[in-house]
């Protein structure tokens, strides 16, 4: 692809795309015709994404970022300096045993969780928005479980916690921008089956992440900050 091809083709940034949604996310952009830059942390061994990434013709690029790690966030954005970035979607997240209880929960899986679903997406955000065109989309993924006005069954207590957290600091972010400003979305993909989501979950990845992708192109151009599901339904905070 030519220098003049790349800079009119839309670029999307995936935040956490060695597997499961992410690596979905970024085949799902790279099948649409978009470059993409896709990170894995420094110590993945080489998967999916760098065999995508061989085979792109130069339209997916692997990063490498452990978004716990301010410092390597900011070495990112260095990196990226200078690049048209179209959609930043933040997807990196882990969970804990979702039967644990709060009261059960040790302080350091607490803490390991919180940061890794609530802080570190919001460092990324804040790092690399700057990146993201006037009229680009900054997604992150969240999860019908972070919301609070849904949860009257409980279960998965500190996971839950963790995506209410990202919601809010979204609501915290997007009250500091200016109106008229970026696309801003939590995304809730569904219970989808991966290592996370367990194989009892209800989608496979092929009955989310395109309609995720559908629902972000779908919300290009409209300010302000949504929580939506894969189907584009408005999610209750």
């Amino acid at each position: 692809m030519t220098q003049s091809a790349q800079s009119s083709t839309p670029t999307a940034v995936i935040i956490g795309a060695s597997r499961g949604l992410g690596l979905a996310l970024a085949q799902e952009y790279l099948a649409r015709g978009w470059q993409v830059i896709g990170t894995v942390r420094p110590d993945s061994p080489p998967g999916a994404l760098h065999r995508a990434a061989e085979a792109s013709q130069g339209r997916l690029t692997v990063e490498t970022v452990d978004i716990v790690h301010a410092d390597q966030i900011a070495a990112l954005r260095q990196r990226l300096a200078g690049r048209r970035v179209d959609v930043l979607f933040v997807n990196a997240g882990v969970t804990n045993d979702p039967a644990e209880t709060i009261g059960q929960v040790s302080t350091e899986e607490f803490n390991r969780v919180m940061v890794t679903n609530a802080l570190a997406p919001l460092r990324c955000v804040e790092e690399l928005g700057g990146l993201v065109t006037p009229k680009g989309t900054i997604a992150v993924m969240s999860s019908g479980l972070g919301s609070v006005a849904n949860n009257v069954g409980g279960g998965w207590e500190v996971y839950r916690a963790s995506k209410a957290a990202v919601n809010t600091l979204m609501r915290s972010y997007a009250a500091r921008q200016p109106a008229g400003g970026r696309t801003l979305l939590v995304i809730a993909p569904g219970w989808v089956r991966t290592d996370m989501g367990g194989p009892a979950a209800m989608l496979d990845i092929s009955d989310s992440i395109p309609r995720v992708v559908d629902v972000v192109t779908a919300q290009a151009g409209k300010s302000g900050l949504q929580y939506l599901d894969y189907q584009g339904q408005t999610v209750p905070w």
